[in-house]
């Protein structure tokens, strides 16, 4: 333990600090729309549950077929679960007979041409969000994006970072603003060198269909007929058989500092890329993508965790985080929970909250280009054969297996877990973390190893397990419809939200073509780059 951490402990220790633990939590879930064979939805985004493009709380991400359940930000992960819950039992109470697919790897998926692109309407912002998605087709494949996940919007209480930075000397001053955008971007090295850790305890994708790969090369063995899988992976879909793009293989943004970060990014939306300049962004006089740069925009950028702010009407991310600094981190490396409906248990969420806090108050010197390629090597390593016995990962210039280092940062991530208890009066976040020690001990315990046997339970078949999870959640959600208030609260979005989208596309616009102009034109940051 440092000797920041071990100093930040004690002060965060004194009951008249333990209010500034809470932060928020939010969740943004992923989950394909199935029919009862398992087989991906060919039905548009259900009207009921409102507008796609203004719904606050369910959307579409990718595929018209791709749901996005999004909670409101809460200082208890367990309220939040409560939301995304009764998200999901409204959502049943309007599919029908469709189900929502269990797994992050996704169903059976038809030809290409064949699974549609998220329609948004067309208004110009309608449009730019179907066009930006008609690029991610172009560049990455339809089969790809139609992986889900689960995304943990994290924050920490700002009146924790005002009482940090009164007790810390710094060479440079800094204001409250920028010293809460240099913890946040700590927060992410930190959990750059430890997130292999998450892959082992979480990941919950060791297996997916054949039909995904779409002739793609591969190094994965034969389960059956119809289900690819590597013996010990613990997650493909963050590995290189997942979101993996050539173009992005060199984008690597700096988290040393925000302007390092930002000026990355910014460089990559205005850079051009010959092959997709030989694409065009028209085809027969019809949009196929927003730009021909590396991205399209800056949430094309395929990353674990990113340092987000809450975005104003017209904003672009960066320009958000340029103008008012970091405001939360977004965890995107969890996969779905195939055993749990709403696909993340509470205990997960009490991890990732001891987690995320041991790694904002944990030391986190600047990373270095040789030691970033560490990290993506111990994750990569992770991802497709964490749970090989012996399995060695880099640390610094030796090595050391993923269990031993495994339970040496649970021994460091205690005391932050201990703390949260304090401030609750209970002892959950201490038996969250005994769950995970329990896997370093026993890896059959992990989700990864759990799924492979479940597989063996239904004929090996990553299709029929998916499909035998997915109605036991719908079962589960139908059993008990949601509760008459949060029914009216999600209708009464619903309808706000249609009305909304109605508004949007009967004002007068310009035209699309100069819309997109726009948008390719405005500033997104001035900065150096440069990290003092």
């Amino acid at each position: 333990m440092s000797q920041l951490l071990t100093s930040r402990l004690a002060l965060l220790n004194q009951p008249a600090h333990h209010a500034l633990l809470g932060g928020l939590r939010g969740i943004e879930r992923e989950t394909l729309r199935v029919d009862g064979h398992g087989h991906l939805a060919s039905s548009p985004h259900p009207l009921a549950l409102g507008s796609a493009l203004t719904h606050p709380q369910i959307t579409t991400d990718y595929a018209e077929t791709l749901l996005e359940f999004i909670t409101p930000a809460e200082t208890d992960i367990a309220t939040t679960l409560g939301k995304l819950d009764s998200i999901h039992r409204y959502a049943y109470s309007k599919l029908g007979k469709e189900l929502l697919w269990s797994q992050s790897m996704p169903a059976t998926l038809p030809d290409e041409d064949d699974i549609a692109i998220a329609w948004y309407g067309d208004s110009n912002m309608g449009m730019l969000k179907h066009v930006y998605r008609r690029g991610l087709a172009l560049r990455y494949g339809k089969a790809m994006q139609c992986i889900a996940g689960i995304h943990y919007n994290y924050s920490l209480d700002e009146g924790l970072w005002r009482l940090l930075a009164s007790q810390e000397t710094s060479a440079r001053p800094l204001s409250a603003k920028a010293y809460q955008s240099d913890a946040y971007l700590a927060t992410i090295r930190n959990f750059r060198r430890y997130s292999w850790l998450l892959m082992y305890l979480f990941g919950a994708s060791p297996a997916l269909q054949k039909g995904f790969l779409r002739g793609r090369p591969h190094q994965l063995e034969t389960l059956s007929d119809d289900t690819l899988y590597l013996p010990y992976a613990t997650s493909l879909r963050m590995s290189d058989l997942g979101y993996q793009n050539d173009a992005q293989s060199g984008l690597s943004p700096h988290e040393n500092c925000l302007d390092s970060y930002v000026a990355a990014l910014t460089k990559a939306v205005n850079q051009p890329y010959a092959p997709y300049a030989e694409l065009g962004t028209k085809r027969d006089g019809e949009w196929i993508q927003l730009s021909t740069n590396v991205l399209q925009i800056e949430n094309e950028y395929y990353s674990t965790i990113r340092p987000k702010r809450v975005i104003q009407t017209g904003e672009r991310p960066i320009q958000a985080l340029c103008a008012r600094g970091v405001q939360y981190i977004e965890v995107r490396c969890m996969d779905v929970d195939p055993f749990e409906p709403v696909g993340i248990s509470l205990p997960a969420g009490r991890f990732l909250d001891a987690f995320l806090l041991f790694c904002a108050l944990e030391a986190s010197p600047a990373i270095s280009p040789e030691e970033g390629l560490r990290h993506t090597a111990n994750f990569a390593r992770t991802v497709k054969e964490g749970r090989r016995p012996g399995l060695l990962l880099e640390r610094g210039d030796s090595e050391l297996s993923l269990q031993d280092w495994g339970r040496q940062l649970l021994a460091q991530i205690a005391p932050v877990a201990a703390l949260l208890d304090a401030r609750r009066g209970d002892s959950a976040h201490s038996d969250a973390l005994a769950l995970q020690a329990a896997k370093l001990d026993n890896p059959d315990l992990t989700p990864s190893a759990q799924v492979l046997a479940a597989l063996g339970q239904h004929g090996n078949s990553f299709a029929a397990f998916g499909l035998a999870q997915s109605e036991r959640h719908a079962a589960y959600f139908r059993s008990q419809p949601p509760s008459a208030a949060a029914a009216a609260e999600l209708d009464a979005m619903a309808s706000a939200s249609l009305a909304e989208q109605a508004s949007m596309e009967a004002a007068p616009r310009i035209d699309f073509d100069d819309y997109v102009a726009a948008y390719r034109a405005s500033n997104l940051c001035h900065s150096s780059g440069d990290c003092d």
